[in-house]
């Protein structure tokens, strides 16, 4: 089981994208299901807008119709959303990476991202692993 960030959800869609191959591989070596925190959706569904075009979007919308990916994650996760907010103030962590985290803790820790800062500080403290490994 892994949670996605949306880095990864968006390079994952996106072949053009530099970091494709690399997250395509890790996606395809973990375990389903596949994580989304219904609070990152937002944030996807803009940057594939944007960088992808609509074609890539009505794909990625068509596999959440059906179930390729769970969400999960929603008002439950909200205490510990917000614990990581404050905890991390100074990095700063934000809502959308804090959502994937918790997310990502209730469920074995994996998370599938490309953002080594801010998921790779709190991995350091043990309740998290990032993945891919960084190359």
């Amino acid at each position: 089981m892994i949670t996605l960030d949306t880095s990864a959800v968006v390079a994952l869609l996106h072949r053009k994208d530099p970091d494709h191959d690399r997250m395509r591989e890790a996606f395809l070596e973990a375990t389903p299901p596949y994580l989304i925190p219904v609070a990152i959706l937002a944030e996807i569904t803009y940057f594939l807008e944007t960088r992808s075009g609509p074609r890539v979007l009505d794909a990625f919308l068509a596999d959440l119709e059906e179930e390729a990916f769970s969400l999960d994650c929603g008002t439950a996760a909200l205490p510990r959303i917000r614990a990581l907010v404050a905890r991390y103030a100074d990095l700063p962590l934000g809502f959308a990476d804090a959502s994937v985290i918790a997310c990502a803790e209730r469920h074995g820790g994996a998370v599938l991202t490309l953002d080594e800062r801010h998921f790779g500080v709190v991995a350091r403290e043990g309740r998290l692993s990032v993945l891919p490994s960084a190359s």
